[in-house]
């Protein structure tokens, strides 16, 4: 087998096996071929033993070597039979399993992709993960090993006893005990391993979770001197899960030596019995000898049996957690209104069109017309209130306007709303009151794809993706060409460092970056932002992660940047915000300040203690 399961088994095993079921429909007669050959591959060798009777009795005993060699013949055809329908249905399930896997893992890849952030904020990383690897590789497991083997244990096991009981039913009484018996004994073994496997799992996601703790801190590890307490620790769980692991792999241990010891014992029995009861005629010596293959041959199959009925449902637990994750509420987007390319005519009107011409337009469909709208990035507030949890309200009323071109600056104690505000606009949540617009369209009148693609974000926590420096920069306009990424990396002041590299913008990227520090990274995510030209800008402490010199170097590109864009910025850092248009002074989620940083000053308020340093952010 695979992997070892822990018990688990689903809550809601009728809806889990009818989405389950869709996707096996998809292949059924791929699925009902492997079904057939696994069915006729374990007749074929139950019809082999079946024959050793008229072997012995016919041939053998009468000394008729024509009819021997025949029989053998036809033998050896069964067999062979089975052993290429064996071939055959492995082969078709592997490659039928693998393709119902990968349409899993596609759909729940997409859903992931139309999923709110909502979800992200109330889910790890870890679970989320952990459908995709934990979860996927178990229900793949169960459909390479379990599916088509239970189908041939079953058939094996049915045919048996219907062998055994026409040979002789006598004898298959005793069989029977031992068999019952067996059974018994596998589902203790497996019951009480799949208790300890699962205290074996808890250990070593202990340990594994304290060795990726040491692995990130080792820094702060070797600053404080804790290595030896780290170490003594690092044994104390190890040796949890050493007893945990001996405890878990001496009763799955146990399982097959204990049904192999009475499968023999069972054997002895019915062996004595029956040459008991060959010798008093009550059964020949083809019969008897058929009929003790099948006895030897009993043990196998129960044993495969129920280890795979319990994979399978393991299997099933796993397949409920994904689809649970596939019936959650993607994000609503009823919006009508998308962006359009337009060229501008000699009377000022635009008109859509196909080509590029760098000028865009909202195609707004009301009243049975169509309206061009300009994109200008023209952003409003209107009496907004939000929360993230139902009766806990994090912005109050907010009221504020950003004109195209204008910057605009949020200030304040952290948890005041900041970054509430700029999430609302790219409508990553929905407000419960209100109303946002956008060039005096409602946001939610808005597709959200086109929505976000008019609007750029830097965010304080930069992520960068496996591959080159131009990839991660083009990522912010697919359909960028090489000059369109120097540009947008001299525009961020990156220019100068990329082309420092060995390997320039070549160079490749792993691991977030961890080969950049991360002032470059946060310098990557502002020409990230900056090649997608949009009309609005977001810049979440963009240059929180950048020392004084360097922010002073970006701020002519970030001014060339910002120039007829609107510009939404979040900082800490009040030097920053001067020169912004209007300065939003938040306190737990109300706007108690706002005006231009000299208007602020005088008014000696929030504002002014923050600058002087005489009230500090929390």
């Amino acid at each position: 087998m695979a992997r070892q399961i822990t018990g688990k088994k689903p809550k809601n095993m009728k809806k889990t096996m009818k989405n389950f079921l869709a996707y096996l429909g998809m292949h059924k007669f791929a699925l009902i071929l492997v079904g057939v050959l696994a069915i006729f591959s374990a007749g074929a060798n139950l019809f082999g033993t079946y024959l050793l009777q008229p072997i012995i009795d016919n041939y053998i005993v009468p000394k008729d070597y024509d009819g021997l060699f025949t029989a053998v013949v036809f033998m050896g055809i069964m067999y062979a039979c089975g052993a290429v329908c064996t071939a055959v249905y492995k082969q078709l399930m592997t490659r039928t399993s693998q393709k119902i896997v990968k349409e899993i893992r596609q759909d729940l890849f997409d859903k992931m992709q139309s999923l709110p952030l909502r979800f992200f904020d109330t889910n790890t990383h870890g679970d989320v993960m952990s459908h995709f690897t934990n979860d996927l590789d178990t229900v793949q497991d169960a459909m390479n090993n379990c599916f088509d083997n239970l189908i041939q244990s079953f058939t094996m096991i049915t045919g048996t006893l219907i062998a055994i009981f026409i040979l002789n039913w006598k004898l298959s009484l005793i069989v029977m005990i031992s068999m019952i018996s067996m059974y018994l004994m596998i589902q203790y073994y497996s019951k009480r391993s799949k208790y300890c496997f699962s205290h074996q799992q808890a250990a070593m996601g202990n340990l594994n979770g304290f060795i990726e703790e040491m692995v990130d801190g080792v820094k702060v590890v070797k600053v404080f001197n804790h290595e030896q307490k780290n170490f003594e620790e690092f044994e104390r769980r190890n040796e949890r899960l050493r007893i945990a692991s001996t405890n878990a792999l001496t009763y799955s241990g146990r399982t097959i030596p204990t049904v192999v010891s009475m499968s023999y014992l069972n054997y002895a029995i019915v062996a004595c019995i029956g040459g008991f009861f060959a010798i008093a005629g009550n059964i020949g010596l083809g019969a008897l000898a058929s009929y003790l293959v099948y006895v030897r041959q009993t043990a196998a199959p129960i044993n495969q049996f129920t280890q795979q009925l319990n994979f399978m449902l393991a299997a099933m637990a796993g397949a409920e957690r994904i689809f649970t994750m596939m019936d959650e509420s993607e994000e609503i987007d009823e919006g009508k209104v998308t962006l359009a390319r337009v060229r501008i005519l000699e009377d000022g009107t635009m008109q859509e069109c196909k080509e590029n011409t760098g000028h865009w337009a909202w195609r707004h469909p009301h009243d049975g017309q169509i309206e061009l709208v300009p994109l200008r990035g023209d952003v409003r507030f209107h009496d907004v209130v939000f929360g993230y949890e139902p009766g806990v309200t994090i912005l109050k009323g907010i009221n504020l306007y950003a004109k195209p071109g204008q910057k605009i600056a949020f200030v304040g104690s952290t948890g005041a709303g900041k970054t509430t505000i700029t999430n609302l606009i790219n409508r990553f949540y929905d407000i419960e009151s209100g109303s946002i617009t956008y060039d005096g369209i409602d946001v939610k009148l808005i597709k959200k794809d086109d929505l976000r693609r008019s609007i750029s974000v830097v965010l304080q926590d930069t992520h960068l993706f496996t591959g080159t420096i131009a990839d991660n920069i083009r990522y912010g306009n697919l359909h960028a060409d090489m000059d369109d990424v120097i540009e947008a990396a001299k525009l961020a002041n990156a220019h100068s460092f990329i082309k420092r590299l060995p390997n320039g913008y070549d160079t490749m990227l792993t691991g977030d970056g961890a080969n950049l520090s991360q002032g470059q990274r946060q310098l990557l995510a502002i020409a990230r932002a900056a090649i997608a030209n949009p009309p609005v800008l977001i810049l979440d402490e963009a240059t929180s992660s950048i020392d004084t010199r360097t922010e002073k170097l970006i701020e002519k590109g970030m001014d060339r940047l910002m120039e007829n864009r609107t510009v939404f910025v979040i900082a800490h850092r009040l030097s920053t915000v001067r020169n912004s248009k209007a300065i939003m002074v938040l306190d737990h989620g109300e706007i108690i300040e706002r005006g231009s940083h000299d208007e602020l000053i005088a008014q000696k308020g929030r504002y002014y203690q923050l600058y002087t340093g005489q009230f500090e952010l929390d």
